[in-house]
């Protein structure tokens, strides 16, 4: 029985579940029902809690509307100047005073050569469409993570109530052992032994109830609660996964929009890097004043930057290295997203097929052979520890088919947010 409390329960008790965090619409402002306390949450509370306020999602969100900001004022022409000019004044002589002085005054505008603002700005917006796509990113791979969250909030509860079954399950096998000591049928040193185990299986459902009670702050936090008002979702029950088994289309994945939008980026980064090379042309035109004669005259000019030593080309030299690295990374991404595609189905198929072992062969199996082995005792024909033993076997039973089937669900939703089924859709 030791093996049995370091061993089985300590899954039941212990089992590591993920969890992380993430929220908040991507494309415009969300609001989501609040949450009613002490119902049961489901997975649609959840997320929608996570899309309209999540603080991870919401600070993508913000940082894709300042970059639209910088994109706008990247399209902004160069502002003119003003310049005024005083000459031949406070000097020595006949320029001591005033009466030569000569007043300048000119206006001057820079003209951006080589189509510089519109990449400028191009460059800009492609910038900015790369942050919505990251932020689609982030609540994608947030909601994931809630979700799976969500499964493992909805095992711990299962666990929690197991726990306090097979306490209770110890309990009746103390009754019949002590019934069995006073009728002199067994020894007392056996009702001390299932006494302990009592105990123990006792302890470790209230250590199973804590454990519940974290997961539900730590799926809260998702969409920054500080406190859960929401009860454990209700009875673990299998997703319906037959229809996502086979590999579907990868288009639309947010991860692979974030990769071509990065190419699409780093291009338009490169065509603005090259027609930075490209000198503007500044005019001026201006009207000047001479105090001696009392005449005005008007003063025009240009100026180009002669290109001697700088033409940007380096500068355009890195942004094609970025290009090419964008073009690497947006097929590499492509291939990860596949291949992990086909191996969440693969996996998707295998959990069904342990959790149907379980549930149809190894958990009634060990329910049967408990209830012999405890009613054997019971008349005498099977000494204690074959009973401990067939709960020990019991209790590994129906803890592995809790385990499975949040395995099964995780891995469910896992293919779904791969290629984008619901809820990662936005649909319930």
């Amino acid at each position: 029985m030791q093996k049995f409390r370091m061993g089985a329960f300590g899954v039941l008790m212990a089992v590591a579940f993920t969890g992380t965090a993430i929220a908040a619409p991507c494309s415009g402002p969300e609001t989501a029902s609040p949450l009613v306390a002490g119902t049961p949450l489901t997975l649609r509370g959840a997320l929608e809690q996570i899309r309209s306020a999540s603080p991870e999602v919401r600070r993508a969100a913000l940082e894709t509307r300042a970059r639209q900001a910088d994109a706008d004022q990247a399209g902004r022409r160069l502002n003119p100047s003003v310049g005024l000019e005083l000459e031949n004044f406070s000097g020595s002589g006949a320029l001591s005073g005033f009466d030569q002085t000569e007043t300048t005054l000119t206006f001057e505008q820079t003209f951006e050569l080589g189509g510089k603002r519109s990449k400028r700005k191009r460059a800009a917006q492609a910038q900015a469409a790369l942050s919505a796509a990251e932020c689609k990113a982030v609540l994608r791979e947030t909601e994931l993570e809630a979700s799976l969250l969500f499964f493992d909030l909805k095992a711990a509860q299962e666990l929690a109530n197991y726990a306090e079954e097979a306490a209770n399950l110890s309990t009746r096998l103390t009754e019949t052992v002590s019934k069995r000591v006073e009728a002199g049928a067994s020894a007392p040193p056996e009702l001390s032994r299932t006494r302990a185990e009592e105990a123990s299986l006792k302890a470790a459902a209230l250590r199973a109830q804590a454990n519940v009670d974290q997961r539900r702050f730590e799926l809260a936090g998702f969409w920054g609660s500080s406190a859960p008002v929401f009860l454990p979702p209700g009875d673990m029950t299998t997703l319906k996964v037959n229809a996502i088994d086979k590999v579907g289309d990868l288009s639309k994945h947010p991860a692979l929009a974030v990769a071509q939008a990065d190419t699409e980026a780093r291009f338009l980064e490169q065509d603005a890097a090259r027609s930075r090379g490209i000198p503007d042309l500044t005019l001026s035109a201006g009207l000047r004043r001479f105090e001696e004669t009392g005449d005005n005259a008007v003063l025009l000019g240009f100026s180009v930057p002669f290109p001697i030593f700088d033409r940007n080309k380096d500068a355009t030299r890195a942004a094609g290295y970025r290009v090419d690295s964008a073009r690497i990374n947006a097929v590499a991404t492509k291939a990860r997203l596949r291949l992990r595609q086909q191996a969440a189905s693969s996996q998707l198929r295998a959990s069904r097929a342990r959790l149907s072992l379980l549930e149809e062969d190894a958990l009634p199996a060990a329910r049967s052979a408990y209830e012999a082995s405890l009613t054997g005792y019971s008349a005498g024909r099977f000494d204690l520890t074959t009973t401990l033993d067939a709960r020990k076997t019991l209790i590994n039973a129906e803890v592995s088919v809790i385990e499975a089937r949040r395995n099964l669900n995780a891995d469910a939703m896992r293919l779904k947010n791969l290629i984008g089924a619901a809820p990662f859709d936005g649909e319930f």
